[in-house]
């Protein structure tokens, strides 16, 4: 058998370990390779996609290759420590330091060139349905055919075969290799206590705290000028988190008789400080890259939600026309008749209302406040869906906006509730009542009044006229046009709601999808780094687990520590992750004033669910293995 041979049948036999480490170097290359579909796409080359799009794309694959590198590098550093033993007996058999170096290299080369092919053959399998998401998402004119991406395949095998190279002659560069009785005993050796400082470990209580109040504590601007500190305060926090404080935790139920004896709790808390001390920084690390996840997805998501909820809410109807002060009548009659015509045209039924809406001299407003008749105000609810008003005589409701876009000062209610309405006869009205409502965009503010008050106001400042559209259906391709159409005809008095919202997704859709494949490979890498650090101790736990059933362990009571074990190992980090993303995202509701509640739980939700299920298939291969192990003399 020739040293390749070895190296190959190494890798085969280690295939357990090796497993995780080449699957997610293969779906990070598949990532990458998808990323070179879309940039050398033909039909990118007509500009359906606007440079800044493909340029967040190209910036985009560059983040996933570095984090790749860093990535593949920490797994390997894994996988070293875990063939302490192994390197030890190689040696006792008479291998030379250079040829574990030449083997660790051979080794890591062909597990990054199987991984790269594979990546690109299973990027080629799914570029379809790949292409029809993204030609959804990126909401393009173009459709994305499928094509054989002879360029994406050539960047994507070089970049990788040479991004493995570099790896393994980094690793095998920097080996060492112990003193032989060190290797070979290394795994029997004693740890020794974890210790943790008392004051490292409230100062990292201290230092959460600090960050989770601040974060949450700040509005408007002052968002992101304590973004920066936060991030520094809460990730050295997250560090000493589970280097110290932790293991200061398990240290105090330890001592907690009622709690360390009871039933298998013993066997859980002995070995939980070790394990906690051996992977905090893997548990710090898993916590870091999955909170950026949760935020980069959950930021863009909320952006995405806040700019078409804030539209929607501004202008609620499916067309609002609105002419420019000396626009004359014949010149409206003409707009309206355009947009009527285009209607027709397009098969969109619409209803549609005119207004005059009256300006009328008042404190709160130099330029005036608007005042509408309950009747007319009503006629508009009613295309909308909404309550009706019927304010009685010597009754005024102050109107608030509703839109959900950030605005700067005082609502309009402070000033309106302040301010009274003059009628002819002298009599005030006092506004008592305020509601929401999106009926009419005045971002100032509005009165309703009845319409027996309404005929004893005074002469108008200004008049102006709007009138609105409400179609019977949302979203279809035949408004969409029909609004861009309008918009092009009428110009910037006329406000079409689906071809803004198109618009708006259309612009938004490549900065999603990117921020959504970046998101999910930090996900992915991050499950990876609990895989390598769950199956790297699995022999050493087989070994304890053995001897523990010699003296009565049963069955129940292994699964139920392993699985109690598995679940802290698996949790602790994404629950951190989870608790950090949900700080960050209504820190970032607070900036745009806006609430991002049902947002958030659906990005957080989505990756809660995911971790869940991978728990439950490495568990299920994890508990395999120790019971095969442990009982099969039984």
């Amino acid at each position: 058998m020739t040293f390749r041979q070895f190296a190959f049948k190494n890798v085969l036999r280690n295939k357990r370990l090796y497993i995780a480490y080449f699957l997610s170097s293969m779906f990070t290359v598949m990532v990458f390779f998808t990323f070179a579909i879309f940039a050398f796409h033909p039909a990118f080359s007509n500009g359906s996609v606007n440079n800044q799009a493909m340029i967040g794309m190209g910036v985009s694959g560059g983040i996933i290759y570095v984090f790749s590198f860093f990535f593949i590098l920490y797994s390997m550093s894994s996988f070293l420590q875990s063939r302490k033993k192994e390197f030890g007996l190689l040696m006792s058999l008479g291998a030379s330091n250079g040829q574990i170096r030449l083997m660790v290299f051979l080794e890591n080369i062909l597990i990054g060139f199987g991984a790269t092919i594979g990546g690109i053959l299973v990027g080629l399998l799914f570029a379809k349905v790949i292409l029809l998401i993204a030609e959804n998402v990126l909401i393009i004119s173009e459709s994305l055919d499928f094509y054989f991406p002879t360029l994406a395949i050539v960047l994507t095998l070089v970049s990788f075969v040479l991004l493995f190279f570099c790896i393994s002659l980094f690793v095998a560069f920097i080996l060492r290799t112990n003193k032989l009785i060190d290797l070979i005993k290394g795994d029997k050796k004693s740890k020794g206590e974890p210790k943790a400082s008392v004051i490292l470990s409230i100062l990292a209580a201290l230092l959460l705290i600090a960050g989770y109040v601040t974060a949450l504590v700040v509005k408007g601007l002052l968002v992101v000028y304590a973004l920066v500190p936060v991030v520094i305060v809460v990730t050295l926090g997250t560090y000493l988190l589970f280097t110290q404080l932790s293991v200061y935790i398990i240290r105090i139920l330890k001592k907690n008789k009622a709690v360390f004896w009871k039933k298998t709790n013993m066997l859980l808390f002995s070995d939980l400080s070790f394990r906690l001390k051996d992977n905090a920084r893997s548990f710090f690390m898993v916590a870091i890259i999955s909170t950026v996840a949760f935020s980069a997805i959950g930021t863009l998501y909320g952006f995405q939600s806040y700019l078409t909820k804030g539209v929607k809410e501004m202008n609620p109807f499916t067309i609002t026309y609105s002419p420019v002060l000396d626009d004359t009548e014949d010149i409206i009659e003409e707009d309206t008749e355009k947009i009527n015509t285009i209607l027709k045209e397009q098969n969109v039924k619409a209803t549609m209302e005119s207004l005059e809406t009256n300006y009328y001299k008042n404190s709160a407003e130099l330029n005036g406040i608007l005042i509408v008749k309950a009747s007319e105000y009503n006629r508009f609810a009613n295309l909308l869906g909404e309550e009706e008003l019927h304010p009685s005589d010597k009754e005024a409701i102050v109107m608030e906006q509703s839109n959900a876009m950030l605005t700067e000062g005082s609502k309009a209610s402070e000033s309106l509730l302040k301010s009274n309405i003059q009628l002819k006869n002298g009599e005030e009205l006092q506004p008592s009542l305020v509601k929401e409502s999106s009926v009419m965009t005045e971002l100032n503010g509005y009165y309703v009044i009845s319409d027996s008050n309404y005929e004893q106001l005074e002469e108008p400042i200004r008049k102006d006229t709007t009138i609105v559209w409400k179609a019977e259906d949302h979203h279809t391709d035949q408004i969409i046009e029909a609004g861009r159409k309008i918009e092009k005809q009428v110009g910037y008095k006329a406000f079409t709601l689906d071809y803004s919202i198109y618009e708006i997704n259309k612009a938004y859709g490549p900065i999603l999808f990117i921020g959504l494949f970046i998101g999910i490979v930090f996900f992915v890498s991050a499950g990876s780094f609990l895989y390598f650090r769950l199956f790297t101790d699995l022999d050493e736990e087989k070994r304890k687990f053995q001897a523990i059933a010699k003296i009565g362990l049963t069955q129940s009571e292994l699964k139920k520590v392993v699985n109690q074990q598995i679940a802290l190992l698996f949790f602790s980090p994404i629950v951190v992750a989870l608790i950090h993303g949900a700080v960050a995202l209504t820190a970032l509701s607070h900036f745009f004033d806006y609430n991002l509640v049902q947002e958030s739980a659906l990005v957080l939700g989505c990756f809660a669910i995911i971790q869940i299920i991978y728990f439950f298939i490495v568990r299920y291969f994890y508990m395999k293995q120790m019971l095969s192990s442990v009982f099969k003399g039984n």
